[in-house]
């Protein structure tokens, strides 16, 4: 089984940071437009935007019971996706092998995972804070960048494989890599700077960063030197402790973009997030 994580930490190496946005990348390209799905808007003004879907709930049926129906909804109602999972995170062969929802019950035999599965079912019975959070981060963002389109957000269980999954326009979240950093499995497999990040709190912040990353992508990104890719990240996530209200992310990098934004040059986010000059960068 394949382990990987997308880091949020932007002082770690450079190495880190390219197959971060290598992994991104290679995500991007394999993943194909998602219906969309969202909670339409009502009158009243009380329904949300988004309504982050479970998928992950017809995984755990199907995974646990082998429930025949729920492997039917999955690929009528989660169509891409099945097929993302099955191809793209888990590798587990073509989505038309008739053997491949075998492969994938298989894979789910083993004691830990089966651990696992149910661990994430009790933890994230309610998500209705997650709903709440990615409505009001996303309110923010659409005010400071209207054209950018609303992902559909999906939750899914992954086999501790990729934490953020980005499709066109779609966005989905491995629930498994957010366990807390005292979760039991996660000290198998990773260190205690990756289990620190493994909580319900960096849902939010690495689900934005990884879809504005997607948005605004930087030109020419491998050819560029290391700084400029750093700082790159560090506009990204400036404008996600933006979207947050808080201070999630504190590197230097982000710091120079603050004293940037701050500096009176009356830049707004969208033009933040295009530029490719860093010349008025300071660290």
């Amino acid at each position: 089984m394949l382990l990987i994580t997308f880091a949020t930490d932007i002082d770690e190496s450079a190495d880190a940071l390219k197959k971060i946005y290598g992994i991104l990348l290679l995500v991007l390209l394999v993943c194909v437009a998602c219906e969309f799905k969202l909670r339409p808007n009502e009158d009243d003004g009380q329904s949300p935007l988004i309504e982050v879907r479970r998928f992950d709930r017809l995984e755990y049926r199907y995974l646990t019971t082998a429930d025949f129906s729920a492997l039917q909804e999955m690929n009528m109602e989660y169509p891409m996706e099945t097929r993302m999972l099955f191809e793209d995170i888990l590798r587990l062969g073509s989505v038309k092998d008739p053997e491949i929802h075998s492969k994938f019950l298989k894979l789910y035999q083993d004691p830990k995972l089966q651990t696992l599965l149910s661990d994430v079912e009790s933890e994230y019975a309610n998500i209705d804070d997650l709903d709440k959070d990615f409505n009001n981060a996303f309110t923010r963002l659409k005010k400071w960048l209207p054209d950018m389109e609303i992902p559909e957000i999906y939750a899914q269980i992954s086999a501790l494989d990729q934490s953020v999954i980005i499709g066109n326009q779609s966005l989905g979240i491995s629930l498994d890599k957010y366990m807390g950093k005292d979760y039991p499995l996660y000290q198998e497999y990773y260190s205690d700077a990756q289990c620190t990040q493994m909580t319900r709190e960096m849902i939010l912040p690495d689900a934005l960063s990884f879809y504005l990353v997607s948005q605004y992508p930087l030109k020419d990104f491998e050819s560029r030197p290391q700084l400029e890719r750093d700082l790159h990240m560090g506009k990204i996530q400036w404008v996600v402790n933006q979207a947050l209200g808080r201070q999630v992310f504190r590197s230097k990098y982000v710091m120079a973009v603050d004293r940037f934004m701050k500096s009176g040059r009356h830049v707004s986010y969208d033009e933040l997030l295009k530029m490719a000059d860093f010349s008025g960068f300071k660290l």
